[in-house]
C-alpha cells in the first residue's frame, strides 16, 4: 500500500469526520498532570520524537483524533485541554498565553520532553507562539493554523473584521446571555467560520456544546479574549527579543485566513512555508482533514531544523549532520513511494526559488515513469541507480549509474528509475515549485 493510501486509511474514521468526533487510539493514555498551577487533561500516545498538539476556542484536545492516529505511528503524541477548557481545570487567572505557554512548558517537563515539534490551531496558536518565543530551544519544528497573533503584523486592521466582534464579547453580562444557550452560542462560530458548515457535524457539535457548558468553562472561554490586550504587550516583547528560527508552517484554510497566515508569521519568524487548505474555512480538522493531516505530516517530515542554518541561510553539512536530519517518505517532488525516504537539504520544493532534496531508496525499488514540472538534475551518491527516459520502461534505454554517476530531468520530460539488489541514495535538486504527475504506462523490470 503506498502512503497516500496509508493516510486515507489512517484516516478512515474521518470519512465521519462529518459524523462523529473523530476517537483517538486505544493505545493512548489520559492524564490529569499538575503544570504550573493548573491540571492539565491530557492524552499521550505512541513512540518517537515528540509533538504537542494544542487546541482552539470552540473546541478541545478533541479535535485532533484524525491527526493523532497519523502521527502515533512514528511520533510520541501529546494533546492537552488548555487551561479552563474541556477537562481541564479553571482557575480564576492565568489566561494571558503568556502563562498558557509555560503550562505547556511545565507539563512537557513533566514528561520528560525536552525538544518537540508544535502544531497548534486558534487560541493554540497564541499558546504556541509564546511557548515558542520562550522556549526557543526546544521547538524543532512549528505548524500555525488559521487564527492571527495579538500584536503581530496586521492585528489592528485583523481587529476591525465585524465576523471577530466575539473578541470583546466577555464579562459577567455576557456570561448571563449565554447560560444555557451555549450550543446557540458556539453555532454561531461553527457556521459563520465554516466553508461548508454541514461539514461540522451535529455529533460533533453536540458534543463540544456540552464541555463548553459545563461549570465555569464559558467563563474561562471568555477570559481567553479577554486577555487579548496582555497578550499584545507580551507579543511585541517577544518579537522584540528577535524573530523564531525553526521552521514554520503557516497553514490556512482556503475560505478563512488563507495566505494571511503566512503574512502575519512573517512579523515573527524568519523560515515560514505557507499552506492553503482547499475547501476548507476556519475548521481545518473537520472540513478537509485529510488534506490538513498531509500537510502537516509532510511538513514535520521534511522541515529543515534551524540550527543547521548559518546567519545568511548557507548550509554546511556532514555525512553524519545529514544523517541526523529528520526523514519523511512523500513530498512535493518526490516519487511518493512507500519504503524511499526523502530529506530536504535546502529550501522548499513547494514554494517559489531552489531546492536540494536527497532520496535514499531501498532495493528492489521501482519508481514508474513521471514529470515533474521544473527543470531538475541529480547525482548517484551512493549504490547503482538505474534510470531511463520515457514513459515505460520496457521500451526505453535504461542506464546504470553508479556513485558520482549524473542525470538531468528537464521539465515534463517522463523519466524512471530502479534499484536491484542494493539501495541507492541520490542528490536532487531544483528551481521549485515542484510536483510529481505520473504517466500512463508503468515501469516495468529489466
Amino acid at each position: 500500500m503506498n502512503r497516500a493510501l496509508l493516510l486515507i486509511a489512517a484516516l478512515a474514521c474521518a470519512t465521519s469526520a462529518v459524523a462523529q468526533v473523530v476517537p483517538f487510539p486505544a493505545t493512548f493514555k489520559t492524564q490529569q498532570i499538575a503544570a504550573n498551577g493548573v491540571t492539565l487533561n491530557t492524552r499521550v500516545g505512541g513512540s518517537g520524537p515528540a509533538v504537542l498538539l494544542l487546541h482552539g476556542y470552540g473546541e478541545t484536545g478533541d479535535m485532533w483524533g484524525a491527526l493523532a492516529i497519523e502521527l502515533a505511528r512514528d511520533h510520541t503524541v501529546i494533546v492537552p485541554d488548555l487551561r479552563g477548557m474541556g477537562l481541564s481545570s479553571r482557575p480564576a487567572g492565568g489566561y494571558d498565553k503568556k502563562t498558557q505557554g509555560q503550562d505547556m512548558s511545565a507539563l512537557l517537563d513533566s514528561l520528560g520532553v525536552k525538544q518537540f515539534d508544535l502544531v497548534t490551531h486558534d487560541i493554540g496558536n497564541m499558546v504556541g507562539y509564546a511557548l515558542a518565543a520562550e522556549q526557543r530551544g526546544r521547538v524543532t519544528r512549528f505548524v500555525i493554523m488559521d487564527a492571527p497573533l495579538p500584536g503581530v503584523g496586521p492585528w489592528d486592521e485583523i481587529l476591525k473584521l465585524p465576523l471577530l466582534w466575539h473578541f470583546r464579547f466577555s464579562g459577567p453580562e455576557a456570561e448571563k446571555i449565554v447560560k444555557g444557550r451555549e450550543r446557540t452560542y458556539l453555532n454561531r462560530f461553527w457556521n459563520e467560520f465554516s466553508a461548508d458548515p454541514g461539514k461540522f457535524s451535529e455529533a460533533s457539535r453536540a458534543h463540544y456544546a456540552s464541555l463548553y457548558a459545563k461549570p465555569g468553562a464559558m467563563h474561562a472561554g471568555f477570559a481567553q479574549f479577554a486577555a487579548f490586550d496582555q497578550d499584545v504587550i507580551d507579543n511585541k516583547a517577544f518579537m522584540a527579543a528577535g524573530k523564531l528560527t525553526m521552521p514554520v508552517l503557516a497553514v490556512g484554510g482556503a475560505s478563512s485566513f488563507g495566505p494571511m497566515m503566512a503574512t502575519v508569521m512573517q512579523f515573527a519568524a524568519e523560515d515560514v512555508h505557507e499552506k492553503m487548505i482547499p475547501g476548507s474555512g476556519h475548521w481545518l480538522m473537520e472540513e478537509n482533514p485529510v488534506a490538513t493531516v498531509a500537510a502537516i505530516r509532510s511538513f514535520l517530515d521534511t522541515a529543515k531544523p534551524a540550527a543547521i542554518a548559518g546567519p545568511r541561510g548557507e548550509r554546511r553539512l556532514t555525512a553524519t549532520e545529514v544523517d541526523a536530519l529528520a526523514r519523511g517518505g512523500a513530498g512535493t517532488g518526490t516519487s511518493g513511494v512507500a519504503g524511499i525516504t526523502t530529506t530536504i537539504l535546502y529550501g522548499d520544493p513547494q514554494v517559489a526559488g531552489p531546492y536540494a532534496l536527497e532520496i535514499r531508496v531501498p532495493a528492489n525499488t521501482k519508481i514508474a515513469a513521471h514529470t515533474h514540472r521544473d527543470a531538475r538534475t541529480a547525482m548517484v551518491v551512493s549504490g547503482t541507480w538505474f534510470f531511463g527516459y520515457g514513459d515505460d520502461a520496457s521500451k526505453a534505454e535504461v542506464k546504470p549509474l553508479a556513485a558520482g554517476g549524473f542525470y538531468t530531468e528537464p521539465s515534463n520530460l517522463a523519466h524512471f528509475a530502479f534499484t536491484r539488489e542494493s539501495p541507492a541514495t541520490v542528490l536532487i535538486t531544483g528551481i521549485g515549485p515542484s510536483d510529481t504527475q505520473y504517466v500512463q504506462a508503468s515501469a516495468k523490470s529489466q
